[in-house]
């Protein structure tokens, strides 16, 4: 198994959130957030409570991508030698496909990694519209809805105009080889919010900073029971990000002007 000569090179793994550590004969998986924990702090799991474990947030809220930043810690689980096949199978049931799409990048040649445009041009139905986004307009959606805030997945997938994720760009050795649905679907909303009428708007200097600040603190966290999934909500983070990069952007064109005084 690559992983398994992956983990005895390093000396221990971070796939996403799960620190990997080789031990006397098997594997512990541990939350990275535990890390330095004593075992006796950590509730024990078997690998079979770690699929149930990948469900819900702390909150209880459901995780549509088992991939984002919000997977519970607090926890141990111990995979005996004798077990090694457990271990891709405990890593499957944290993070469904990862370990099969980051076997297939390290292989020698390239990864079948498909653009916005070739999986966009497949879609029909309420999906088809996405295909109406320019360039300019994808890239902002792609790069604000695949935050590191949102999803650990590297992506290599893009649209012309927005480079795949770098090194340092916050994210894990997991790849994202294409678009997920629900990225599919905040490409939707995208659309569907540059369809509608704009608006002129003029603030205060004063105003605008308020605005941003608010913004800023509803990705925070601060913004209360609004699911991951749930895009047509005015406060889902995925949309006050893409918002405040909108917003960004116009201040910085002198689009959105804000009075001095």
């Amino acid at each position: 198994m690559a992983l398994l000569a992956e983990l005895a090179v390093r000396g221990g793994l971070d796939f996403a959130q799960v620190r990997i550590t080789p031990g006397d004969r098997g594997w512990e998986l541990r939350h990275v957030d535990d890390i330095g924990k004593l075992v006796e702090q950590l509730q024990k799991l078997s690998p079979a409570e770690l699929r149930p474990l990948a469900q819900s947030t702390t909150a209880g809220a459901f995780r549509p991508i088992k991939t984002a930043p919000n997977l519970r810690s607090g926890w141990w689980c111990w995979i005996p030698e004798a077990e090694a096949a457990t271990l891709a199978l405990a890593l499957d049931d944290l993070y469904p496909g990862a370990l099969t799409d980051w076997w297939v990048l390290s292989r020698p040649g390239s990864a079948p990694v498909q653009s916005y445009r070739e999986l966009t041009a497949r879609q029909t139905g309420m999906y088809r519209v996405t295909q109406q986004l320019t360039d300019a307009e994808a890239a902002e959606v792609i790069a604000t809805g695949c935050d590191a805030q949102f999803c650990l997945k590297k992506r290599l997938w893009t649209v012309p105009g927005l480079a795949p994720d770098e090194a340092n760009s916050g994210k894990s050795i997991i790849p994202c080889l294409e678009m997920c649905p629900l990225m599919l679907e905040f490409a939707r909303c995208g659309r569907r919010l540059v369809q509608q009428q704009e608006l002129s708007l003029r603030l205060a200097a004063g105003e605008l900073a308020t605005l941003l600040t608010a913004l800023e603190g509803a990705l925070a966290g601060s913004v209360p029971n609004v699911r991951e999934g749930d895009l047509g909500s005015p406060t889902n983070p995925r949309r006050i990000r893409l918002l405040m990069h909108r917003l960004q952007g116009l201040v910085a064109k002198g689009k959105i002007t804000a009075n001095e005084d």
